[in-house]
């Protein structure tokens, strides 16, 4: 699979390089959380992280003011086997090498996204980068075998917790996973197994 960079133009439709911070103070915390070398841990909100000045300073410039919160994924992972969206973008701050793998909502036909949409993106450590709104994604992967990756997700109050009560009436419905969360998994994926939408078609994506 061919990666490209998210310093490059190929990158733009999906999001844009974060600027303007001084995240050395939250990177050294960042890397101080934990990182399994087997499987992938999210966290969605970290006080280590929300209490530092960078945080106040996301919230405000980034999201306008906005409640967020700040948490981190971590670990080692090679493969793409579930695409997400939420309604806001999200930054992602990246205290290690990292590649993501990444699609548009606009890709999405009659609720299925071929996975031949998805383009990797290599982000090297100490970048910041917003996701836009429209922009599937999931956990980051390893730069190559037997490495992992630490990264921040700075996301709006509430993402990615408990499920709101709907009684679903459109696929979209169906696609809700959690609190602004919406999850389009492959039928191979562990999350399709437990009861997720299957809208990932194609190849399951593996980096190595």
């Amino acid at each position: 699979m061919e990666i490209g960079s998210v310093y490059s133009a190929s990158f733009r439709p999906y999001g844009k390089i974060v600027e303007g911070y001084d995240f050395s103070e939250f990177l050294e915390v960042l890397r101080g959380t934990a990182c399994p070398k087997d499987t992938v841990l999210y966290v969605p909100s970290a006080p280590e992280l929300e209490r530092l000045p960078a945080a106040k300073e996301l919230a405000d410039r980034s999201y306008g003011g906005m409640p967020i919160q700040i948490g981190y994924c971590s670990g080692c992972n090679a493969t793409l086997n579930c695409l997400e969206y939420h309604r806001d973008p999200e930054v992602d701050v990246f205290a290690s090498d990292a590649v993501l793998l990444l699609a548009r909502e606009q890709e999405i036909e009659g609720g299925k996204l071929h996975t031949d949409c998805v383009k990797a993106f290599y982000v090297p450590a100490g970048s910041a980068v917003e996701l836009y709104a429209i922009t599937l994604h999931y956990a980051p992967c390893s730069p190559k075998s037997g490495c992992t990756f630490q990264v921040s997700i700075v996301l709006p109050r509430g993402t990615n917790t408990d499920i709101p009560s709907i009684v679903p009436k459109t696929a979209e419905d169906d696609m809700l996973w959690a609190r602004n969360k919406w999850l389009l998994s492959h039928a191979d994926a562990p999350e399709a197994r437990d009861g997720a939408y299957i809208g990932s078609v194609g190849e399951d994506l593996r980096l190595f």
